[in-house]
Parts: C-alpha cells; sequence; structure tokens
C-alpha cells in the first residue's frame, strides 16, 4: 500500500506529522505538503508561476503552492509511482457542511479523486490542535480499515472528528453535508496609510444540524464521515433549462 499525505496548512503544521506518525507501518508513506498555510484555498492549481519542490530534512517533500498542486505535481511527475490511496490533514479546524467547497484540506483529496484514487481528508474541528491525538487515532482507524477492506468504488471521504478525549467519542458515524447560514459581513479597516481593507467576515450560523448531518455528529461527540462527489450538475434542472432556453437553441 503506497499512501501520499498532504494538507493545507502546510509541510510543519503539527497536523501533518501527527498524521504521518499514526499512519506509520500501514503502507509507504510519501508526504507532498505546502511550503506554507493555504487553508482556504479550495481547488486553485498555480498557473501564473513555476512551482519549486524542496524536500525536508524529515523526507517530506514541500511545494510553493497550493495543497491541489502539492498532489497534482506528485502524481503527474515528481512521483514515479502510482499511490493506492491519498490521505489529507489533520486540518487545525472544522471542515464542515457548505465549508467544505472552500477547504484546502478536503481539495488536498479531492484532487487525488479526480485521478482515480481513493481520497481521504482529516479535520479536528476545534482550532488549537487540542485533542490531536484522538484524530491521530481515528485517522488510523479508517485508513487501517481500508487497507484491510478496501471500497469497492472510486471514493473521496470527508472525516470530522470532534477535539474530545478519545475516550469520550461516540462511534463514528456516516452523515450528509449540513448548512449554515450565509457568512457575516465583512469587517472593514484602514491601513496606516488611509486606505480600506476588508478581512472576510466569521462564518454563518448553522442552518442545518439534525442528527444525520456531519453537524449533528460533530454536536453530540461523533466522528463524521461524509461521501463526497463532484458532479455539478443540477440534474433536476435540466428540463426546466431546456424549456427555458429553446427559442435560443439552434436546431442541427
Amino acid at each position: 500500500m503506497r499512501i501520499l499525505v498532504s494538507n493545507d496548512d502546510g509541510y510543519n503544521a503539527l497536523g501533518i506529522e501527527a498524521l504521518a506518525k499514526a499512519l506509520h507501518g500501514l503502507g509507504e508513506l510519501t508526504v507532498v505538503a505546502p511550503e506554507t498555510n493555504c487553508s482556504g484555498s479550495s481547488n486553485s492549481l498555480t498557473l501564473n508561476r513555476p512551482l519549486s519542490v524542496r524536500q525536508a530534512p524529515n523526507g517530506y517533500f514541500f511545494i510553493n503552492g497550493t495543497p491541489s498542486d502539492c498532489v497534482h505535481i506528485a502524481l503527474t511527475g515528481l512521483l514515479d509511482f502510482r499511490p493506492d490511496l491519498v490521505v489529507s490533514g489533520i486540518n487545525n479546524g472544522a471542515n464542515l457542511g457548505d465549508d467544505t467547497l472552500y477547504s484546502g484540506t478536503v481539495a488536498a483529496a479531492t484532487e487525488g479523486y479526480l485521478f482515480g484514487i481513493p481520497a481521504i481528508a482529516f479535520s479536528l474541528v476545534k482550532r488549537g490542535w487540542e485533542h490531536l491525538e484522538t484524530a491521530a487515532q481515528v485517522a488510523r482507524q479508517i485508513v487501517a480499515h481500508h487497507v484491510e477492506q478496501p471500497i469497492d468504488a472510486k471514493v473521496l471521504l470527508n472525516v470530522n472528528i470532534p477535539a474530545v478525549p478519545y475516550e469520550a467519542l461516540d462511534g463514528i458515524h456516516v452523515t450528509r453535508l449540513g448548512k449554515r447560514h450565509p457568512s457575516e459581513p465583512v469587517v472593514k479597516t484602514t491601513t496606516p496609510y488611509g486606505d480600506p481593507v476588508y478581512w472576510i467576515g466569521p462564518v454563518g450560523n448553522v442552518s442545518d444540524a439534525a442528527s444525520d448531518t456531519d453537524f449533528g455528529a460533530i454536536e453530540n461527540n461523533r466522528v463524521s464521515v461524509t461521501p463526497l462527489r463532484l458532479d455539478l450538475t443540477y440534474h433536476e434542472q435540466l428540463d426546466a433549462v431546456r424549456g427555458w432556453a429553446g427559442p435560443l437553441c439552434v436546431n442541427r
């Protein structure tokens, strides 16, 4: 089993160190991660400049780009083998509900998924690394289960782990994504020169935290495992849009 490990917090983050340590012995590990923190970078690729790959004393490769860059470069030229699994994390904070769209942690796993490789993203829901050992233990448990009994499908899993002692967890639950209200307003400030600048505002409140959602699971100290997909087509609206666009369409 060859496992590619990445993240969005950077190659020197405590989370990726804990993840690599937890997965030791489950397969041949290769770490390729961003040089700096890239939280919120989503699935962006760097196309306006070349990227450099360097190797840290601990053997980790780091790239001056996004999480998607890291996995993409690893799979298309850096590595001379195809990994059997892509694992991302452990993220410093939650990636729940709509937030998964912005997550660099999920994006790193998604890049592997786009190449047809099973992928898992792990996040510790409370920032600050409290109970990181719990998340590491859960990550090992889930990856070990995949090694022993792979899912018979191309899969992308988003895993969120409560920041509590391992003994306080109420199991692992398969969930759907919950939802938030829109984000809070931007925070407007000024530079020392009087120019206006804006900080993105805090996330909105949770609007759907039903028991079968990832938010609901976390509220009850349950590990949330959500299978994701990338088909953005709104299939239920195809007929409606065909009817609306009919006069614009040219019959051939």
